[in-house]
C-alpha cells in the first residue's frame, strides 16, 4: 500500500501554515496522477510572508558575512544529502527525465548555495580616489574621501518558472541571502513542491525564521498580490515575457527594483565554412532542444539558420537525430524525451505545428502526439522550408520543436536572428572562430555561444529586448541584489 500524496502548507516565518483556502493538486505530467497538494494562496498569507521577511531583514542584513556564508554552505550540503528525495519529487511534478533531475536540477541548486557562500565574503566596498575640494557656500574646503558600498535591497520576491524549479529558485535566493536580503518565494503553480521542501532544509541549516518564506497558488493572484505588497523591495522573476511585462508595470508604480529573465527564441547560425566538427556540434546543440526537458527551456536554439550550401544536409541530419530520440516515461533511464508540463502546453505546441503546416512549412519529423497514454507527450518535431515571418519562427513555442531556415550571406542571417522580439541566447557555428567572434558583435543577444552550448558558471546571464532586464550568475548576480550607496567624508 502506497502513502497518499502529501498536503503541504505555506512556509512562513520558519513554520508550516495551513492554507485558508485549501489545496490544489499537483499532477505528474507522465501519469496524470497526483504528486501532492500545494497550498492555495490567500491575500492574508501573502501579507504574513512579506511581513515576516520585513521583520527578519533588520537582523539578517547586519549578520556577519562569515555567518551568512556558513549557513549558505550548510544549505548546499543538506541539498546534496537529500538529493535522491528532492530529485524524485521534482521529477514527478515537472515531468523531467530522472537523468535531468538527478544530474542537473539538484546539483545545480546545491552549487548555487555553495557559490554564494563564497560570494558573501566578497568585498562590498570600492574605495574612490580622494578629491581636493575648494570652499563653497555649502561647505569648507579640504580633501574629500569617498567609497561606493553595496547594500542589501530589503525584501526580495522570487517568482520562478516550472522548469528547473529548485535550481531556478536557488539561483535567486542564494545571492539575495548572501547580500543580506530576505526572501518571499512564489514558485510556478505547476512545480511548487520541491521549492516548499526547501523551507525545512533552510531552517535546519540555521537560517533564521522569516529570512526565507514560500507561498504558492494555482493562479496569478498570489504573484500579483506579492508584487503589489509595499513590503517588497525587489522582484526577481523568471517566466514569460507577457507576465514579465505586467510585473514591470506594477513594479514601476512603486519604483521596485526588478530582475526579469523572460522568453527566448534562440538561433543557431551555421556558416558555410563550418567544418565537420562544427557542423556536428551544431546538429547536437539544436538537437538538445528536443531532449532537454522536452524543449521547455528558454536558452535552447529553436531556430537553426543554415547557409544554403549546407541546408539540406542539416535538415537530413536533424531529422535523423529527432527520429532516433526515444519518447516515453521519464523514469525509464533509456528515455530521452519526456512529457510536456501539462495538457494545455501540449495542445499549445500542437497548435503551433498545425499553424506552420498551413503557412507552408514542411514537417520532416514528428508533428504529432505519439501513441503514449497517459501523459502529455509530443513527438520531437523538425519543420523545414520555414520563412522568418512564420509564427513558428517568431514566437517561443516551449516544446520539442525546431525550425530550419536557409540563408545566403551573413547580412541575411543577422537580419533573421535579430528579427524577433526575443534576444536571450544565440549560437554561431563556424570553422573560423575569429569570424564567429566578429559576427557575435552584430547579434542583439545577451548571450552568444561559439561552437558550444556550454556556459561557465561565472558568466552573467540575461537578455536584451523582450528577453529581460538585468543580469544574474557569478558576481554579477550578487550585484543584482544590492544597491550602491556613496559614503563621503572630509579629511
Amino acid at each position: 500500500m502506497t502513502d497518499s500524496p502529501k498536503k503541504y502548507g505555506h512556509w512562513i516565518a520558519g513554520a508550516w501554515h495551513e492554507p485558508e483556502q485549501g489545496h490544489y493538486q499537483i499532477t505528474n505530467p507522465a501519469t496524470d496522477e497526483a504528486v501532492g497538494y500545494a497550498p492555495e494562496g490567500h491575500a492574508a498569507e501573502i501579507w504574513a510572508s512579506a511581513e515576516a521577511a520585513r521583520t527578519a531583514f533588520g537582523d539578517w542584513s547586519r549578520t556577519d558575512p562569515r555567518q551568512r556564508a556558513a549557513i549558505l554552505e550548510r544549505i548546499g550540503d543538506l541539498i546534496t544529502e537529500r538529493a535522491d528525495e528532492l530529485a524524485t519529487l521534482v521529477q514527478a511534478e515537472t515531468g523531467a527525465t530522472m537523468r535531468v533531475a538527478k544530474s542537473v536540477q539538484i546539483p545545480a541548486a546545491a552549487d548555487y548555495f555553495r557559490r554564494y557562500a563564497r560570494a558573501a565574503l566578497e568585498p562590498d566596498t570600492v574605495p574612490l580616489a580622494p578629491h581636493p575640494a575648494p570652499a563653497s557656500p555649502l561647505a569648507g574646503g579640504g580633501l574629500i574621501g569617498a567609497a561606493a558600498v553595496r547594500r542589501p535591497l530589503g525584501v526580495v520576491a522570487c517568482i520562478t518558472s516550472f522548469t528547473f524549479p529548485i535550481a531556478n529558485l536557488a539561483g535567486k535566493v542564494a545571492p539575495a541571502l548572501a547580500m543580506g536580503n530576505t526572501v518571499v518565494a512564489n514558485p510556478a503553480p505547476h512545480g511548487p513542491l520541491g521549492c516548499l521542501a526547501l523551507g525545512p532544509i533552510m531552517k535546519e541549516a540555521g537560517l533564521p525564521d522569516g529570512v526565507f518564506n514560500v507561498v504558492t497558488g494555482s493562479g496569478p493572484i498570489t504573484g500579483e498580490a506579492l508584487v503589489a505588497h509595499y513590503d517588497i523591495d525587489m522582484i526577481s522573476f523568471t517566466g514569460s515575457t507577457a507576465v514579465g511585462n505586467r510585473i514591470a508595470v506594477a513594479a514601476g508604480g512603486q519604483m521596485k527594483r526588478t530582475l526579469l529573465e523572460l522568453g527566448g527564441k534562440g538561433a543557431a547560425i551555421v556558416l558555410e565554412d563550418a567544418d565537420e566538427k562544427a557542423f556536428k556540434m551544431a546538429v547536437t546543440a539544436v538537437g538538445l532542444t528536443f531532449s532537454f526537458h522536452s524543449g521547455q527551456n528558454c536558452t535552447t536554439p529553436t531556430r537553426m539558420l543554415v547557409h544554403r550550401s549546407l541546408y539540406e544536409k542539416a535538415v537530413a541530419a536533424l531529422t535523423k537525430h529527432a527520429r532516433a530520440l526515444k519518447v516515453g516515461s521519464p523514469v525509464d533511464n533509456s528515455t530521452i524525451v519526456g512529457p510536456l508540463i501539462s495538457a494545455a502546453q501540449r495542445d499549445r505546441v500542437e497548435e503551433y505545428v498545425e499553424s506552420a503546416r498551413h503557412q507552408g512549412a514542411r514537417v520532416v519529423a514528428g508533428g504529432e502526439r505519439p501513441v503514449l497514454k497517459p501523459g502529455f507527450y509530443f513527438a520531437p518535431t523538425v519543420l523545414a522550408d520555414v520563412t522568418p515571418d512564420m509564427t513558428v519562427a517568431q514566437e517561443e513555442i516551449f516544446g520539442p520543436v525546431v525550425v530550419v531556415i536557409p540563408f545566403d550571406d551573413e547580412d541575411e542571417a543577422v537580419r533573421i536572428v535579430n528579427g524577433t522580439p526575443f534576444s536571450l541566447y544565440d549560437y554561431v557555428f563556424s570553422g573560423d572562430t575569429v569570424r564567429a567572434w566578429h559576427l557575435a558583435s552584430r547579434l542583439c543577444s545577451g548571450n552568444i555561444g561559439i561552437n558550444t552550448v556550454q556556459r561557465p558558471p561565472e558568466a552573467h546571464f540575461g537578455g536584451f529586448k523582450e528577453s529581460g532586464v538585468g543580469r544574474h550568475d557569478g558576481s554579477f548576480g550578487l550585484h543584482a541584489y544590492s544597491e550602491l550607496q556613496s559614503v563621503v567624508w572630509s579629511s
